[in-house]
């Protein structure tokens, strides 16, 4: 259905939205942009439902405000916020809201279409779990309890130093870790880690802990 390839994006920086909007109707997505979060919300009431990109960091509201007040109106657009590499954390917290995902800047435009697919799912089937959790638990199950506790710093946006001190060992040790689990989930970045963690639900998930 049409109302299924609808895009809404939502960022104050007109070359990110001119770039973005171009990209998706190229893809066949029905693209309208706005300049502000509150200009969206002004309008959201009457528009067909669709997906939205939103910038994490605006003048007036921030992508996560505009989620809640969307939230409290009731209103479904399946959420994706564009983050700058320092609004790591600003951006877990949204997906823990309930966002589909965060895309780092710069970003890559098979990141932003990856994501849609995503969101797009929410919309044709918003009940169905999400195919990819099962396999993200099965990779942190990989993890050691020190590992799982290193990631678990990672997700609370600590730097290596503030983990190293909460768990008594060397910041060199927490590298060594972080590491470990890149490797053993296949991450090839601090954003993908995260995006995992989250899907498998961490630090809620129940996971089976391998020994150290």
């Amino acid at each position: 259905m049409r109302r299924e390839r609808r895009v809404y994006i939502v960022d104050d920086d007109e070359a990110v939205r001119d770039s973005l909007s171009a990209l998706l109707e190229s893809k066949g997505y029905a693209v309208a942009s706005f300049g502000s979060a509150p200009e969206f919300l002004r309008a959201a009431p009457s528009l067909p439902v669709g997906c939205l990109i939103a910038d994490i960091r605006m003048p007036e509201m921030d992508g996560l405000e505009l989620r809640q007040h969307l939230i409290d109106r009731s209103l479904q657009f399946p959420l994706i916020v564009i983050t700058g590499h320092g609004d790591v954390p600003l951006a877990v917290r949204a997906m823990k809201a309930g966002a589909v995902d965060f895309i780092e800047k710069p970003f890559a435009w098979e990141a932003i279409l990856g994501s849609l697919e995503a969101a797009v799912s929410r919309l044709t089937a918003p009940n169905e779990e999400d195919p990819t959790k099962s396999a993200a638990v099965a990779k942190l199950a990989l993890l050691s309890p020190r590992e799982l506790q290193v990631l678990e710093g990672l997700l609370a946006g600590q730097p290596n130093k503030t983990i190293a001190y909460g768990l008594a060992i060397s910041p060199r040790t927490v590298e060594i870790h972080r590491a470990r689990v890149m490797d053993k989930t296949g991450a090839r970045s601090l954003s993908e880690l995260i995006r995992l963690a989250l899907t498998a639900g961490m630090p809620s998930v129940k996971l089976r802990r391998t020994p150290v």
